[in-house]
């Protein structure tokens, strides 16, 4: 059961929003929460999208518009380097800090919720870079492996380990589309993209789970934006 405190497990753009109104107009005369106000603001545009072209959303448009989504809460801009940081070192930052300010445990009640759509993900030996190294009926066993695994790992709660393992192999899978590794439609994924893309699976879990970390989250100091936001004023001119 949830209350107006603890976010639902599966909240609709606009409720999101409506959630998010009191925390952002408390943060608004800070420039320190800055990135986290743009953030969420690029999130809920990519997931109002989303909305829009429902029930296409379990497509392939639907999988690429919600990473990207994803992307807009975890992407760092190192400024050090004057580029971002490296995509999986910054996801795994942001996965890291989510676990630690989940005050609600909102975390392990989606992936308590969904324990049958994370254990179809790990049972997808099409998922994961083992079985694609040598595609053979031995290698689809061995990459199924990590189902039995995830038993014990919900039984010691775990919860962390499950998420990167499934943010893991839904990041493959964003990997294969945006790198051209798949046909627009092909038969060959569309199992593969149901159980990752649609409102009530894998990537929305990880998505729900940092949109309302940040939502409820108070005192919390957030990457650099990526890239970093332009000044209003015009800051290149000619001499």
């Amino acid at each position: 059961m949830t209350t107006d405190q603890t976010p639902p497990t599966n909240m609709s753009v606009h409720e999101l929003r409506r959630r998010w109104k009191p925390t952002k107009e408390r943060l608004a005369d800070s420039d320190r929460h800055e990135p986290i106000r743009i953030r969420i603001h690029r999130t809920c545009s990519w997931l109002k999208r989303v909305e829009e072209i429902e029930p296409e959303s379990a497509s392939d448009t639907g999988l690429i518009f919600r990473w990207i989504a994803l992307n807009s809460l975890y992407g760092i801009w190192d400024d050090d380097a004057g580029q971002p940081t490296p995509d999986r070192e910054a996801l795994e930052s942001f996965l890291d800090m989510v676990a630690e300010i989940d005050r609600e445990e909102l975390l392990p009640a989606i992936l308590e919720e969904h324990r049958d759509l994370v254990m179809s993900v790990f049972d997808d030996e099409y998922l994961t870079t083992m079985f694609w190294k040598n595609p053979t009926q031995r290698q689809a066993k061995l990459a199924r492996k990590t189902r039995f695994s995830a038993n014990t790992w919900y039984l010691e709660k775990r919860y962390r380990l499950i998420l990167d393992q499934v943010v893991g192999r839904i990041y493959f899978l964003r990997c294969q589309l945006i790198h051209g590794g798949a046909t627009l439609g092909s038969k060959l994924n569309r199992d593969a993209v149901g159980r990752c893309a649609t409102r009530r699976c894998a990537l929305p879990m990880a998505i729900r789970v940092g949109e309302a970390s940040l939502v409820a989250a108070r005192g919390v100091r957030w990457f650099s934006l990526t890239p970093p936001p332009r000044p209003r004023r015009a800051c290149y001119r000619r001499s």
